[in-house]
């Protein structure tokens, strides 16, 4: 399995809970869609941890499984890709994302 980690950060004119409610009833279903995806986690971070001189790196990360590198690739070209990534102009701040894809190596558990 390879895992897709995509750091976002809100839209500066939404509040931390008008991004998190969008994030997980709006865009969910759509990014879920996504043909070969094998597990899809949102990770919100945590309202109370804002603070006036704490402010997190990114607003959240999500986690896309596949099987493999080709099955992501291939799903990078679907029509469920692009509808997730129009949808993202809704809530996103694409001056403020990171992106990488992983392996996983436990270490505990």
């Amino acid at each position: 399995m390879v895992k897709l980690i995509y750091c976002i950060s809100k839209k500066p004119d939404m509040t931390v809970e008008q991004f998190q409610a969008y994030w997980r009833d709006v865009h969910a279903p759509i990014a879920g869609a996504i043909p070969g995806l094998r597990r899809y986690v949102q990770c919100h971070v945590v309202p109370e941890t804002y603070g006036a001189q704490n402010k997190p790196g990114f607003d959240g990360a999500a986690e896309l499984w596949f099987d493999n590198l080709d099955a992501m690739r291939a799903a990078m070209r679907t029509p469920e890709v692009a509808a997730a990534l129009e949808d993202e102009k809704n809530f996103i701040d694409h001056s403020r994302v990171a992106s990488f894809v992983t392996v996983e190596n436990p270490v505990v558990g």
